[in-house]
């Protein structure tokens, strides 16, 4: 475990002996549309280095070597938002505006899109902002601003008693995940994509309420996503790989403020007995994130990266002064003290998530492969590690490879990730709970009432696969998708059927494309709910037919149209 007197010496050395470049430091927010992913393709063709990890983002033009990151081709012309002084020690750039249109026609549908939220109906989002800096000071400003219409749709709907208390138990009393957010319209301004900071490049120190993303993960990612808005943090993180006689480096740790979101867990007044029977109220606090990511990537073999990551979240109220708790994630590693368990009114209790992942970028084949293995509870030691790797975990695979076409520049995409986040065989005689909801820490893993991980919702798992055609920044494609929606749930409440799994089937078309200073985008979805919150009818006419039962499945339409422009 690192002294605390230890990391402070650390900061302040390390802020003393960084050089002070002028150059200024751009930050490419989260999930920017078309781009980001475009930088990670040409990473496999050659054209980046490959010892980023693309594991710790936001990206910076420093780890991408762009003067503009918003033009990968960094080619300003007269019209470019990009503006120094003389000297070269002031910069200004105006930061693109987006806005989207969104709509769900049935049931919520939609991950890792930041401040937007699950519902039906037509949702908007816009951004806008400016970027500035003096030497080594800069400021991002770059607010969201979200309205949805927030409309009704049929939620969890069950006539059992047995059901309603564990979805109380496993959902409603033990996460902060309201089914909707409200009875009502929904509106929301928030300073989403924000910093000031102090950049000693390869080090940067400041406050944050930018996206972030940790893990090698496309689709998803076991512990930070853009699935939840971003949250106000203190950040101490490298602007680029640091290199070393061994290889690189990269790194980042946070302290955050994680805010409720003010909305009860469901709104279904048709069985609000239930509501009265088992609902407690959350409490009144915010929850303070202790988080660390580091990734490694060995001079001997390039293209590879290896990382850890891991979070504490604790009530504030519960904090005493000392860096033990401010700087959670530097204590010991193996199973938790008991003033920290999730016991009844200890308001110690703290929840811990830890990932170990790999990355190898193979610029010859142009594909990356990578793996993430995620546990949200202590082992005892290592002998128990090795002994129950099934216990507690989460893991997210995935790869891709592109094929060069006939016609110069033109690519195929192909890539597959698999995320498996419900509970393991050991919890039959080990309880270990859904990753992300927890009963001490009582709002979970979220922020605003959204999820900090990967976005496929509790003890659920995911299966992407997607094909598409791109050249640039331009891109064309499907993306099929199989999605199991909270099995943990569904053997809580001991149905003792095997046909009641809820499992969202879905085809998407999208497409991506730049013209002259604007970017547009689009994606059309299908989604066929079988078994639409675990329900389903017998066969009132042939009641022995075991698989012959009526179907109880729904259909969602999903629409997203949007453009940026790039000054």
């Amino acid at each position: 475990m690192m002294n605390g007197k230890v990391l402070v010496y650390f900061l302040l050395i390390t802020i003393v002996t960084c050089n002070a470049f002028s150059a200024h430091g751009q930050w490419l927010p989260v999930g920017t549309m078309a781009i980001e992913d475009m930088y990670r393709r040409q990473q496999l063709l050659g054209e980046v280095d490959s010892n980023i990890s693309f594991a710790i983002r936001p990206l910076t033009n420093w780890a991408l070597k762009k003067d503009d990151l918003y033009r990968f081709d960094s080619i300003r012309t007269d019209g470019s938002g990009l503006h120094r002084s003389s000297q070269g020690d002031v910069v200004f750039q105006l930061m693109p505006i987006t806005a989207s249109l969104l709509y769900n026609s049935t049931f919520p549908t939609g991950r890792n899109d930041g401040p937007i939220i699950p519902a039906v109906g037509p949702q908007g989002y816009f951004s806008a902002g400016f970027y500035a800096s003096y030497k080594f000071l800069s400021i991002q400003l770059m607010p969201e601003f979200v309205w949805a219409a927030n409309q009704d749709y049929p939620g969890f709907n069950s006539e059992n008693r047995t059901h309603w208390q564990q979805w109380y138990r496993l959902r409603g009393n033990t996460i902060d995940l309201p089914e909707r957010f409200g009875t009502g319209g929904y509106t929301k301004t928030v300073l989403g994509q924000s910093s000031i900071r102090l950049n000693f490049h390869p080090v940067s120190i400041g406050l944050s309420t930018e996206s972030l993303w940790w893990g090698p993960g496309i689709h998803n990612s076991l512990m930070m996503t853009n699935t939840a808005p971003g949250f106000a943090h203190l950040t101490l993180n490298t602007t680029r790989p640091i290199r070393t006689v061994i290889g690189d480096f990269e790194g980042q740790l946070v302290g955050g403020r994680l805010e409720a979101s003010g909305y009860l867990p469901t709104y279904n007044a048709n069985r609000q007995e239930f509501h009265d029977a088992f609902y407690q109220p959350m409490p009144d606090d915010w929850r303070y994130l202790s988080a660390l990511a580091l990734t490694y990537q060995p001079k001997w073999v390039p293209g590879l990266s290896v990382g850890i990551t891991r979070a504490f979240t604790m009530y504030r109220s519960g904090m005493r002064s000392g860096l033990k708790d401010w700087l959670a994630v530097f204590n010991s590693g193996s199973a938790a003290k008991r003033e920290y368990l999730d016991e009844p009114g200890n308001t110690r209790a703290r929840d811990q998530l830890v990932s170990m992942f790999a990355r190898w970028v193979i610029p010859e084949a142009h594909a990356e492969a990578y793996v993430e293995y995620g546990r949200n509870d202590h082992s005892w030691n290592l002998r128990d590690f090795f002994v129950q790797l099934e216990h507690s975990r989460a893991y997210v695979i995935g790869f891709r490879k592109l094929v060069g076409l006939p016609r110069a520049g033109e690519w195929l995409n192909i890539g597959i990730e698999v995320t498996q986040m419900e509970d393991g065989k050991p919890t039959i005689y080990r309880p270990a709970g859904t990753w992300y909801r927890h009963s001490g820490v009582r709002h979970g893993y979220t922020h605003m009432g959204q999820l900090l991980g990967a976005g496929i919702n509790l003890g659920g798992n995911l299966q992407t696969l997607q094909v598409s055609w791109f050249k640039g920044l331009k891109q064309l494609g499907v993306k099929l998708e199989r999605e199991t929606h909270n099995n943990d749930l569904l053997y809580a409440m001991r149905t003792g059927d095997l046909r009641r799994n809820w499992v969202n089937l879905s085809g998407m078309a999208f497409a991506e494309w730049d013209y002259g200073n604007f970017v547009f985008s689009g994606r059309m979805q299908l989604t066929r709910a079988l078994n639409y919150q675990y329900e389903l009818e017998e066969n009132p006419v042939n009641p022995d037919n075991f698989w012959g039962f009526n179907a109880q499945d729904k259909h969602n339409f999903f629409m997203n149209v949007g453009a940026m422009y790039r000054f």
